[in-house]
């Protein structure tokens, strides 16, 4: 039986003081610790401690000489060996198990049977304010991931590691390693915040917002990953996630999005000093490419060499930035990029040959991650310790991008007197790197222009990009070097933060007990951009940038606690306070975009003119002041009530509105204590709940503040927001209701949780538009009410246990949905974003207008078609009359076109265990929703994706090269296809091979490089009747026109596509090494493991290689966009992991 023990813990704030602290409670263990057993006569004990229930070996069993400091612990081999005195007791103590006391009396082999105690069910989880309750007793669900599901797989983010994991969880991240990973638990239940849940790190409070996209320059934007990311997953020892209001109530104001629970490694065993060592290595090696082009050369027109007299294809024009150009290795023949020049200094045309892995060549052949962790700690009875160092390097994808981090943690736990214990946590973090590419939108992005080197210029020659003074090798004016994007412009960042505590726990009597705590979370940060001459973006010597932040929030909290037990009533009683408060500044100096430099080359701020420096600088303040107090009444161990209650004040809500009161209860029901339901049902629970939590507002956002307007000659200008503040401000008030069932049987071999929850938001702060008369643009309110609905489920099975084999599978559900049920009179709608023709609003629920109220919901304009029934065009694409590109136009009104939110998710685990050997893997199953893609946008409006070649529609043969009334009768009889569908493909291509039609269209110079979009021309008379104009369906006086404008650009269904994927998140086969043979190197626990993560298994639209999972992004302001992705092109990647594990 597998316990979860979570352990609350304290921390520190000046980490001089602790670490000196520290070294002097060892420093005193080492002096006054007596050996035991000194002037006895001892013995070698050796023996092997197995399970009485299945016979199992129980590795870590903890083996204490009674009375005393000396003990050790089983191997993983369930063996142990110790030296003791002859009439020594030996004290045998295993989690989930009854402790046993055996006399050695002269023995030097005993082997010991361990007997499951009655507690064994009872299995322990960190709840609120890190308070350790048996999970039986709950009346709401919590998740959970031990650190053996954290370390089986070896993730840079600990996010990472739980996607598939724990249900009602959803993960995505925008990029590769350093990348800002977002966690939404439950849906996105409010529209004014990131919806990222509340972190505590052993006490300590940590927000992790995905607003980290940064950089100077224009088109420089870079994301410098999130706070979360500071955090080892090698040092944590467990993860409790409070999904509901129920579960994280007690956190008020600040878990209106759920909370995260981590903690930490604690030294746990005794046996004197242990020290661990962990090293893993990752190779992602890339497996799928963006998927690009490389049949056809850069141009607008597929002219070939019959076209002209002299057999040689004109000039290659830069400006024609598009893949519609002369068929490659064909035996055609053009001046091209870096043509070679005759006596004459004329260009040489050159056979157009192609280069079809010009993306694969750019892109390193793999990125390293290298990962190494080394620990030390000691139980005593004076101190117990844990001291841990690892270092993490990573070399990226794109060439010259790495990312860098430090850990130190110091867990210290020492009992001053009886009763009275102290204890700290200290985790200091550095991350830092000296470059990150801007890979989050198109400009100074290297992906980006990668992607559109011309497949007939081998993007080697553009590595040698220095070519004297401010100049740089281009293709041409208005292209960018991917090389030089990627050396010639760097963007660094340094990142320290000291999360820490100190704590001390008072146990006047065992019923009563006092807690007070000492919490800091402190940060700095300093972020810098240099930029070469040569960037289009920049062409005034480059361009700089620096700015520094840091911030700061403490914690003072006490809790009494009174726990005691009479006749069938068992009572745990608490009450408390918290004082928070926290801090931010930054300073920011830079050139204005596109301004540049007075000296190139050299980076300061001196070097920036006056009247170009950018310049900011701001800092705020913020308090809460809390009380709480929370009771656990049990009867019988059949039934347990929860009851808490907390009242916050927030400096950032107006003085009238600032105290908020957070109640909660719970209820529990322990079915098979009330009724003898037989030995084969170990726990059957039906639980429910409700409770109330709340998000307030941002600091400021009550009255006006001044900034920065910038420098008018020598005027420096302030000026006041354009919105509206709101002195009157209500905090957002999440009610929520949850009820569930947990059953295991056959000894827990069979295990099931089921949830259901639905949770309502009010008081939603939105910025409404106002009239341009009143001098401001929008103003915050409270103005929406959403309601969330899910059910989660969980299934676990243990098909196989015995002493060799051991399969473990478990399986959960999630599915949820927002609705937006009011909006405030006079606010219609509200928009979060508007990408590739697609835009995300949310409407209120209103069935006679037919609005579903689903937050995620996509909306587009369709294509405009006739609307007269009586026609016998009803419903044919019309097309405009009178244009040049003669494509399909969109209506005036959107209408919804997806949701990007998931119908439901699943993971699924499985480990298989022969012995030694353990084989794990997790799969992650999305389906459902939708997401729109700019990267597709971009590359198909330029007709250089490759996918959108594969789509054309070519027509039969015979029915290409010109029009035909046959060609018209094809295309209406495959109606359904080419005219009814709401995302068509235009019928035709570059060349005849692809049915291209013959035009001259532009140039005046005619190739079979034609395509048409099927569709009428028409309009409609007084009566609404439809008057046909002419067909554009393939018959005489279609207008066809070249491929490069094939692209519907008003469509925008045509950028949106289905997010269904299914991952093999890890996959690890894990060997742990006999102890026999590990001791012969003076080692023990060797374990050594090869493993793979996030692997792409299946994608409905994998042809142009762009994952589902990170159509997410960073749109500023706390906020982010869910369901687009922009140009966050990276490659797939299969990851090949080894690691290494011993202790000593």
């Amino acid at each position: 039986m597998k316990i979860i023990i979570l352990q609350k813990i304290k921390s520190n704030n000046v980490l001089a003081f602790f670490l000196s602290v520290f070294f002097l409670v060892v420093l005193l263990e080492n002096c006054y610790a007596q050996p035991t057993g000194a002037g006895q006569n001892t013995i070698r004990v050796t023996g092997t401690v197995t399970s009485a229930i299945d016979g199992a070996i129980l590795p870590g069993v903890s083996i204490v000489v009674e009375e005393t400091t000396t003990g050790t612990v089983t191997d993983m081999d369930g063996t142990y060996s110790i030296e003791v005195p002859e009439n020594a007791t030996l004290v045998f103590s295993y989690l989930g198990f009854a402790p046993q006391k055996i006399a050695v009396g002269g023995r030097n082999s005993i082997n010991v049977l361990m007997v499951e105690s009655a507690e064994a069910l009872d299995e322990l989880v960190v709840t609120a304010l890190g308070i350790r309750r048996e999970e039986k007793s709950l009346g709401y669900s919590v998740g959970k991931i031990a650190s053996e599901e954290l370390s089986k797989v070896v993730h840079e983010n600990i996010l990472t590691s739980m996607a598939g994991k724990v249900t009602g969880v959803t993960i995505n991240s925008t990029g590769g390693t350093g990348s800002t990973v977002s966690m939404v638990i439950r849906g996105a239940t409010s529209m004014s915040t990131d919806n990222q849940p509340l972190f505590v790190i052993d006490g300590v409070p940590m927000t992790s917002s995905v607003n980290n996209v940064g950089g100077f320059g224009s088109g420089n934007l870079v994301d410098y990953g999130n706070s979360i990311s500071d955090i080892d997953p090698e040092s944590i020892e467990s993860i409790s996630i409070l999904k509901g209001p129920s579960a994280a109530a007690l956190y008020g104001t600040r878990a209106g999005n759920g909370v995260v629970l981590i903690t930490t490694k604690k030294a746990n065993q005794r046996g004197g000093m242990k020290v661990e060592v962990v090293s893993n290595t990752v190779f992602d090696i890339p497996s799928k490419y963006l998927d690009v082009q490389n049949r056809f050369g850069f141009g607008a027109r597929s002219y070939t060499d019959k076209t002209f007299a002299n057999g040689v294809i004109p000039p290659y024009n830069v400006s024609e930035v598009a893949g519609a150009g002369p068929e490659l290795n064909k035996g055609y023949w053009q001046v091209q990029p870096f043509a070679p020049l005759d006596a004459n200094g004329a260009a040489i045309p050159t056979e157009l040959i192609a280069y079809p892995d010009n993306y694969k060549n750019f892109i390193n052949r793999s990125a390293i991650t290298s990962t190494n962790s080394i620990s030390i700690s000691s139980v005593t009875d004076l101190v117990n310790y844990r001291l841990g160092i690892s270092n993490m390097t990573n070399k990226g994808l794109v060439p010259n991008s790495d990312l860098n981090r430090n850990n130190l943690t110091l867990s210290a736990t020492s009992e001053m007197r009886k009763g009275f214990t102290v204890s700290t946590d200290i985790n200091y973090t550095q991350n830092w790197a000296d470059n990150r590419p801007a890979t989050q939108e198109r400009g100074a992005n290297p992906l980006q222009w990668a992607a559109w080197t011309p497949p007939n210029v081998d993007i080697r020659q553009l590595k040698a990009y220095k070519l004297g003074g401010n100049e740089v090798l281009t293709i041409g004016e208005g292209w960018e070097n991917p090389y030089f994007l990627v050396y010639g412009i760097n963007n660094r960042f340094k990142r320290n933060r000291l999360i820490g505590n100190v704590s001390a726990t008072w146990e006047v009597t065992p019923q009563l007990s006092f807690m007070g705590r000492y919490a800091l979370n402190k940060s700095d940060e300093v972020r810098e951009t240099k930029m070469d001459p040569g960037f289009s973006g920049e062409p005034n010597n480059g361009a700089y940038g620096i700015v520094t932040s840091e911030s700061a929030e403490t914690n003072a909290d006490v809790l009494a606690t009174y726990k005691n037990n009479w006749n069938d009533f068992s009572l745990t009683a608490s009450a408390g306070g918290n004082v928070l408060y926290a801090n931010w500044s930054h300073i920011s100096n830079s050139s204005k975009p596109g301004s540049g430099l007075i000296i190139p080359y050299l980076y300061t701020v001196q070097n920036i003119e006056n009247t170009s420096l950018n310049y900011s600088n701001a800092r705020y303040e913020r308090a809460i002041h809390s009380v709480y107090a929370m009771g656990n009444l049990g009867w019988k161990d059949m039934v347990y009530l929860d009851l808490t209650a907390r009242n916050d004040w927030a400096s950032t809500l107006p003085s009238e509105n600032r105290s908020y009161f957070y109640p909660s209860s719970s209820l529990s029901f322990i079915v098979n204590n009330m009724f003898d339901l037989g030995k084969r049902i170990n726990l059957f629970k039906i639980r429910g709940g409700i409770a109330q939590v709340g998000n307030d507002t941002s600091p400021y956002s009550l009255y006006a503040t001044y900034f920065d307007a910038g420098q008018w000659g020598e005027a420096i200008r302030l000026g006041k927001p354009g919105n509206l503040l709101n002195p009157v401000l209500l905090p957002e008030e999440a009610t929520s209701y949850e009820v569930g069932v947990d059953l295991r049987m056959f000894n827990n071999r069979l295990r099931f949780e089921g949830t259901y929850y639905k949770e309502d938001n009010r008081n939603q702060i939105l910025s409404v538009p106002l009239a341009g008369s009143t001098g401001f643009n929008s103003i915050k309110i409270n103005a929406g009410l959403l309601q969330s609905k899910g059910v989660e489920l969980m299934l676990g099975f243990t098909p196989i246990q015995t002493n060799d084999w051991t399969w473990d599978i478990n399986a959960n559900f999630t599915k949820n949905r927002t609705h937006l049920l009011e909006l405030s009179e006079g606010t219609d709608f509200v928009e979060f974003w508007s990408e590739a023709r697609v835009k995300n609003i949310a409407y209120a629920k209103n069935e006679e207008l037919g609005r579903d109220g689903l937050i995620g919901n996509l909306y587009s304009r369709k294509i405009l078609r006739v609307t007269d029934k009586n026609s016998k065009y009803y419903n044919y694409p019309l097309l405009p009359e009178n244009s040049e590109d003669a494509e399909w136009q969109s209506e005036d009104e959107y209408s919804k076109v997806g949701n990007y939110n998931p119908s439901f998710i699943m993971g699924f685990q499985t480990t298989l265990s022969y012995k030694n050997f353990s084989l794990s893997m997790t799969f992650d199953w999305r389906s459902g929703g939708q997401y729109v893609s700019q990267t597709w946008r971009y590359l198909t409006e330029g007709v250089v994706s490759n996918t959108w070649l594969n789509q054309l529609v070519i027509p039969p043969d015979g029915l290409g090269g010109n029009p035909s009334n046959a060609l018209r009768d094809w295309v209406v009889a495959n109606a359904d296809a080419l005219i009814f569908t709401n995302n068509p493909r235009p019928v035709g291509g570059p060349t005849p091979d692809f049915g291209g039609y013959y035009n001259d269209f532009y140039t005046g110079i005619g190739a079979y490089d034609g395509t048409f979009a099927p569709g009428v021309y028409g309009y409609y008379d007084d009566s609404g009747n439809f008057i046909l104009t002419k067909e554009n369906l393939g018959n005489e006086g279609t207008e066809f026109r070249p491929y490069v404008m094939s692209y519907p650009w008003d469509i925008g269904e045509a950028n949106l596509f289905d997010a269904d994927y299914v991952k093999l998140r890890e996959i690890a086969l894990n060997y742990r090494v006999p102890q026999r043979a590990s001791q012969k190197l003076g080692i023990r626990d060797l374990n050594v493991s090869v493993y793979s993560r996030n692997i792409m298994i299946w994608t409905k639209n994998a042809g142009m290689g762009i994952d589902p999972e990170k159509a997410y992004q960073s749109a500023g302001n706390g906020t982010f966009k869910q369901g687009v992705e922009r140009f966050n092109a990276e490659p797939w990647v299969v990851p090949v992991g080894f690691k290494l594990s011993f202790s000593f």
